[in-house]
């Protein structure tokens, strides 16, 4: 079985509805997977915009997700920690979710909402890391990869 990542809010290669954007209400968009491999004990999911005039910038990571994950709702909260699940700092400057927010007529830009499962049950990071240093420790640990990508434009 293959690790699969989707959303009933946009499929992979269209647009991102508005309400999941700085221009609707910026909340994180409803996220479905399956098809983790043996052995997953945790899930991370980053989310960046490769697109961006300053270079890839990162929107979202979350982290330390339970191995029984399948989903995570809509306007998922912004806090840091919210049980045994972890938010790093995006290229926001805070924790949680920051929704696509591209420059006014720059194009499309694609989002890639990347699950990773992982072969540990907590990555070892700084209380509030980065979501660069998710993504780095991730590839240490990676069992499987889904990837969904969604297009915003202003």
């Amino acid at each position: 079985m293959t690790l699969t990542l989707t959303s009933p809010a946009f499929q992979h290669g269209e647009r991102i509805p508005a309400f999941y954007t700085c221009e609707g209400k910026d909340l994180s968009p409803p996220l479905k997977w399956s098809g983790a491999p043996a052995g997953t004990r945790s899930f991370a999911l980053i989310c960046s915009d490769p697109d961006a005039p300053v270079g890839t910038w990162y929107h979202w990571a979350i982290f330390d997700l339970p191995a029984e994950t399948t989903h995570l709702d809509a306007g998922y909260p912004r806090n840091a920690r919210t049980g045994a699940v972890r938010q790093a700092i995006s290229d926001f400057n805070r924790a949680g979710y920051g929704g696509p927010c591209p420059p006014k007529g720059h194009g499309a830009h694609h989002y890639h909402f990347r699950l990773f499962a992982l072969g540990v049950a907590s990555l070892k990071l700084a209380e509030i890391p980065h979501c660069r240093d998710v993504e780095r420790v991730c590839a240490q640990q990676v069992l499987a990869e889904a990837t969904l990508t969604g297009l915003y434009e202003r």
